[in-house]
């Protein structure tokens, strides 16, 4: 064994880091005192969310006797670079994946793992269909996008609402991307028409306050620039803009600079995620609300349940009520709302990330 190896593999833009916490690798039935393999495959090595998960997984590798596997596409979106690392998993023998899907594109590969005899856990982002990984660990983000909607509609207090949904994609379907965006105009009251689709509810009508229009649903591929460029094309179409949903606190971000910009102060923008970062623009009043997840659990509890089915113990179970097992949420907030749980950002930041 080589302690501490680290190695980068450049293959179909997969960027994959081999961390070695264990004494040795293996694939099937594993004693107590042998390693378990595993792999984690994030969407990226960039986004805060994502590095803490990797160091999540790092830290219950070391406690499970793991022998971890740390590879992320080049960026958000790249499937090629995730099916590369899925290849290298079933390549070395690993036991299990843990892995945050960058579109359906991956699904065979997933399949492919699963044929080969690793269990597959998707954390975060389920895949479509859900039943192409064993069990998924993540945020219930449709509840995520309702305690947003709810929390604006609450503050809105009557307002009309123009709204600006600031999507993940548009050229690809990712269920984080149309649980968050379909859960936050459910929060507010607003029809959805199918709940599984973005953009195909009426432009204009009642939510549970007043009226609403929906000015755009622009894609932003979750980061900051895409924020900004979204936030203008939005600003082209109406400047009476006072909602903006985010797909995350990265977008949020970049959405308060072209509103900034634009000379607007008073829009309520709303997010998901929860890192540090984002609860301190809660602090400063550059974001309204935001909803908190916890990378931190998913990443290590998908790691525990891994190590423990490979030695022999029970699978995983989903959450009561739930398609899969539910790592928590919870609304921040300095502005609270009757009737919709919070904590302050001073609470958030002791439990933030990144």
């Amino acid at each position: 064994m080589q302690k501490n190896s680290r190695r980068v593999l450049a293959g179909a833009g997969a960027v994959v880091l081999a961390v070695s916490l264990a004494a040795c690798g293996g694939s099937g039935a594993a004693d107590d005192d042998e390693a378990v393999g595993v792999t984690l495959i994030t969407k990226d090595s960039i986004n805060p969310f994502f590095v803490t998960m990797q160091d999540g997984a790092k830290s219950a590798a070391g406690e499970e006797n793991v022998d971890l596997t740390i590879a992320a596409g080049a960026e958000d979106g790249d499937e090629a670079g995730q099916i590369a690392a899925i290849e290298e998993s079933i390549a070395r023998g690993d036991d299990g994946i843990l892995i945050v899907p960058n579109g359906p594109g991956v699904n065979p590969a997933i399949d492919k793992a699963r044929e080969a005899g690793l269990y597959v856990i998707a954390l975060d982002t389920p895949p479509d269909p859900a039943e192409t990984v064993d069990i998924t660990f993540a945020t219930d983000n449709r509840l995520a996008g309702e305690l947003i909607g709810q929390w604006t509609a609450g503050q809105l207090d009557g307002e009309d609402a123009t709204i600006a949904l600031l999507d993940l994609f548009n050229d690809k379907v990712v269920s984080v991307d149309y649980t968050r965006d379909q859960g936050f105009l459910e929060g507010m009251g607003i029809d959805t028409a199918d709940p599984d689709v973005n953009g195909d509810e009426e432009a204009t009508g009642d939510y549970s306050g007043g009226s609403y229009e929906i000015v755009c649903n622009e894609p932003t591929g979750g980061n900051p620039d895409g924020g900004r460029t979204a936030m203008e094309s939005c600003l082209s179409k109406s400047d009476d803009i006072n909602v903006v949903y985010t797909i995350n606190e990265p977008v949020a971000v970049g959405a308060s600079e072209a509103l900034k910009a634009a000379g607007i102060d008073d829009a309520l923008i709303v997010s998901v995620d929860g890192g540090c970062e984002g609860v301190q623009a809660v602090t400063d009043g550059v974001i309204g609300a935001t909803s908190q997840q916890y990378p931190i659990e998913m990443a290590s509890q998908g790691v525990a349940a891994i190590a423990e089915l490979a030695r022999g113990g029970e699978e995983p179970e989903t959450s009561d009520g739930l398609e899969f097992h539910d790592t928590g949420v919870t609304l921040v907030t300095d502005e609270p709302v009757d009737g919709v749980d919070s904590i302050d950002s001073t609470e958030g930041a002791s439990t933030c990330w990144g």
